[in-house]
């Protein structure tokens, strides 16, 4: 952060240059493109791939808003499909031929621990003409056959948000591919539509300009958190792991918890949430908060249902996976610092809930 104040350049600079190095060398992207957030990271990329006004979108009904509010940012109309019950992720099972066969994307999500069936969905873009971008927003260090989170398709993205499991101290995020011709359209796109060398170059901000842009740079104060953080990334992503493992140990028999995605023994998992499900979520909550445990609901409302997509007309019961997901699941706490007796203090303040030994 020193060197960021001494060289004057607090946006789209020299440190945004090494992070984008350093997540190429950790990810095998070819290219790495910084960002000011992961949801402007999907919009950019959407645009890159060639996303037209009204190109429908196939993504999942069960997901944090930004996943659907940026094809709609970017242009495009989503079309939700419902979730495996098991994994929480895009199923291209569930996807109805019609509506593949209207659409010209399909964007899976990577949810909390592990990454969708890529194999599925990429015979399922095959199959259709799909163009298939991944919103691999939590997905830094999860891979599937070998290949990172978000390298699947023609692209992906990073989310740096606080919370995740690499978490800058405000948004940041980042475009991740190995297309050379999306690279250089989200390399325009985030820094006002211009092309050519402008990474810590700004004496040219004045000249012509290729296409309509965005103010989308990564500020250097956090690409510099970032690179400090990455050196103790893999420790973090191992203690996480010691966590659910314990959570799995701790809550395997507790009735009516379960956890999700489901337990397979998949060795591609990174934990960003720990989630279970239950019936009684609402009333596991407030259980929860007076014993002084902090929960996270995800996602309470699913996205066909939310009121920004209302013109959709879907009703309840369209999706009735994603539904059911967004009545049970919860995410109980999960970060490195958190010791294992904290851990256990909340799968002892679940279970005596679960058992009855507590007023629901």
């Amino acid at each position: 952060m020193e060197e960021v104040f001494e060289d004057g350049k607090f946006s789209h600079s020299t440190q945004v240059g090494r992070l984008e190095q350093a997540l190429a060398d950790r990810t095998g992207a070819r290219h790495v493109i910084g960002v000011n957030s992961g949801t402007d990271a999907l919009v950019l990329l959407l645009k890159a791939c060639g996303l037209r006004p009204g190109d429908r979108v196939l993504v999942p009904a069960y997901s944090f808003v930004a996943t659907a509010s940026a094809v709609v940012l970017a242009g495009g109309v989503p079309v939700f499909a419902d979730i495996d019950p098991d994994t929480y992720a895009l199923d291209a099972g569930r996807v109805p031929a019609a509506a593949a066969d209207g659409a010209r994307f399909v964007m899976p999500v990577h949810l909390f621990s592990r990454m969708a069936d890529m194999a599925s969905l990429t015979a399922l873009a095959r199959r259709h003409g799909l163009t298939l971008v991944e919103d691999s927003a939590e997905g830094i260090g999860m891979r599937q056959d070998g290949v990172h989170a978000g390298l699947h398709g023609r692209g992906g993205v990073l989310s740096f948000f606080p919370t995740k499991t690499l978490g800058a101290l405000g948004d940041a995020g980042a475009v991740l591919t190995d297309d050379p011709e999306v690279a250089e359209a989200v390399s325009a796109l985030r820094h006002h539509g211009r092309a050519g060398r402008t990474l810590a170059h700004f004496p040219g901000i004045s000249t012509e300009t290729g296409r309509p842009g965005h103010n989308s740079k990564m500020d250097d104060l956090q690409a510099a958190v970032l690179l400090a953080k990455l050196t103790v990334l893999d420790e973090e992503i191992v203690r996480r792991a010691a966590l659910a493992a314990l959570y799995d140990r701790l809550l395997k028999d507790v009735p009516g918890v379960t956890r999700r995605p489901a337990l397979t023994g998949a060795s591609d998992e990174v934990f960003y949430v720990y989630l279970v499900e239950t019936e009684r979520r609402d009333a596991l909550v407030a259980h929860l908060e007076r014993e002084g445990i902090e929960t996270e609901t995800y996602y309470p409302v699913p996205l066909h249902l939310q009121p920004c997509f209302a013109g959709l007309g879907h009703r309840p019961g369209d999706f009735p996976v994603a539904e059911a997901a967004a009545a049970r699941a919860l995410a109980l706490p999960l970060y490195p610092d958190l010791t294992d007796a904290q851990a256990r203090r909340v799968c002892d303040a679940v279970r005596a809930f679960s058992t009855g030994r507590t007023p629901a």
